[in-house]
């Protein structure tokens, strides 16, 4: 068998590919079959069974990143692995370098508290529900959150429900007593301990995290770890992070320090005092605040979510912990390793430039529409014309859709799309969601086969 790797394309992106294949200088042989489409998105599992002739001289075998196939059974059928490349031909030389096959980002090494800061106003069943929500945007402990003179008179049964609905659960309360109520009930850590309250922690039993007093004073933290090491308790040290103007750079000096001072102690991070406080995407704030827990091995993070614009905070310390465990692993910059925290802007938001674009538009022989962006603009282009806007409404005029009321709504919500991804200089693909990172959800998609036929074009049919 041949030691080469077969890309499989259609018409239009045979010459592009080559042309790319080519001046990326890859360390092993290719070749390119067209496999008789016009776009290679459009080739699927059944056209790619009839039409890719046997034997196959070739170690590999590579489909576009939009081609919906089952890749497993076209594998077995032609003896040869396949696998899906990037969905944009000039990511194909990152791909086969470096960092191109992505990485590892199941592990990291950081745990995080969720906070329910509400709680004592919730119900069971909506603390429950809070609970498996937080779970599964990434939160490994839910966080019961106190309020001062405010009366939790259920807290005890919160953290049996969730206990028996299988969450790790802290308590974090100035109350003594709530703390003492939250351990009782099976609680795991209690958050906001002080060196005066220190006797609690041993008296529970439970996993202690203390926090300076008076606010600020590292000498008190270090005392009571050094009491805690000599009691044997397994005591987790929070400097507290202070917001930006109210001591932010002198609280990231009490961690550090704190490191120093204690190189194997264990340690946690509120973030909220930054994410919450700060009227900034909170995808950036934590990056760089993850970073610094990365640094110094900082491995508990006390996350909240008030703020609207930081409704998506537990997702976000998820990527971020995962994205800065693969880099140090790596002894690497966090570049490269995921997407998931640029969620406005791209990288690299055109893979064409406009004059690959205008080429692409005198290859088009029929009358469907393709929508492209580039650094110029907007591009939308059939075999009867090409069009650049900045602006999408400007196109409508150009476009001769006016008595077709679906395929109207249809360009209209597309060009929309595009616009907006030029505007911020995201990547744009024709019939595909914009990528948020992980500001948003990502629906499910079947990589099998072709996406059903459109809501416009349903219509249409009707």
């Amino acid at each position: 068998m041949s030691d080469r790797t077969l890309f499989l394309t259609g018409h239009l992106a045979r010459t592009r590919l080559e042309k790319v294949l080519r001046d990326a200088d890859l360390s092993f042989a290719w070749s390119v079959y067209d496999v008789g489409v016009k776009v290679a998105a459009l080739m699927t599992e059944s056209i790619i069974l009839r039409r890719l002739p046997r034997p196959i001289e070739a170690a590999m075998i590579m489909v576009p990143g939009r081609c919906r196939a089952d890749l497993e059974r076209l594998s077995a059928e032609f003896g040869v692995p396949f696998v899906r490349g990037p969905d944009e031909l000039k990511d194909l030389p990152a791909y086969f370098g470096k960092r191109g096959r992505g990485h590892d980002l199941s592990r990291h090494d950081m745990r995080i508290f969720a906070e329910i800061v509400d709680a004592s106003a919730l119900s069971i069943d909506a603390i429950v529900a809070r609970a498996a929500a937080m779970r599964a945007a990434g939160a490994d402990v839910i966080d019961l959150g106190c309020l001062p003179d405010t009366p939790f008179p259920h807290l005890q049964d919160a953290v049996r429900a969730l206990r028996s609905s299988g969450h790790t659960v802290s308590v974090d309360s100035a109350d003594t007593e709530e703390l003492r109520r939250g351990a009782s009930a099976g609680a795991q850590y209690l958050l906001s301990l002080t060196e005066s309250t220190f006797a609690l922690a041993c008296e529970t039993g439970v996993t202690p995290i203390f926090i300076p007093a008076p606010h600020g004073n590292l000498s008190s933290l270090l005392r009571v770890a050094e009491a805690a090491d000599k009691q044997g308790v397994a005591a987790i040290l929070d400097p507290i992070l202070d917001p930006i103007h109210f001591g932010f750079m002198e609280s990231l000096g009490r961690y550090a320090e704190l490191r120093r001072r204690l190189p194997a102690a264990e340690i946690l991070m509120g973030t909220g005092n930054l994410t919450e406080l700060t009227d900034a995407d909170s995808d950036g704030v934590t990056a760089a605040l993850l970073g610094i827990c990365s640094e110094l091995v900082i491995r508990n993070l006390l996350v909240v979510q008030v703020s609207p614009h930081t409704r998506r905070t537990i997702q976000e310390h998820d990527a971020a912990r995962r994205m800065m465990f693969a880099a140090r692993e790596d002894e690497s910059l966090p570049k490269d390793y995921s997407s998931a925290l640029v969620s406005l802007h791209d990288r690299k938001p055109f893979p064409n430039t406009p004059e690959e674009v205008a080429e692409l538009a005198a290859e088009v022989k029929d009358t469907n529409f393709r929508i492209d962006t580039a650094e110029d603009g907007i591009h939308i282009y059939n075999r009867d014309g090409h069009h650049v806007a900045h602006d999408a409404m400007s196109l409508f005029s150009r476009l001769g859709v006016e008595k077709d009321g679906a395929h109207a709504f249809y360009l209209g919500s597309e060009l929309m799309k595009a616009e907006i991804a030029w505007r911020l200089g995201k990547r744009y693909a024709q019939d595909s969601p914009l990528d948020w990172g992980c500001a948003a959800d990502h629906t499910p998609e079947d990589l099998t086969r072709l996406a059903e036929i459109g809501h416009t074009l349903r219509a249409e049919k009707r």
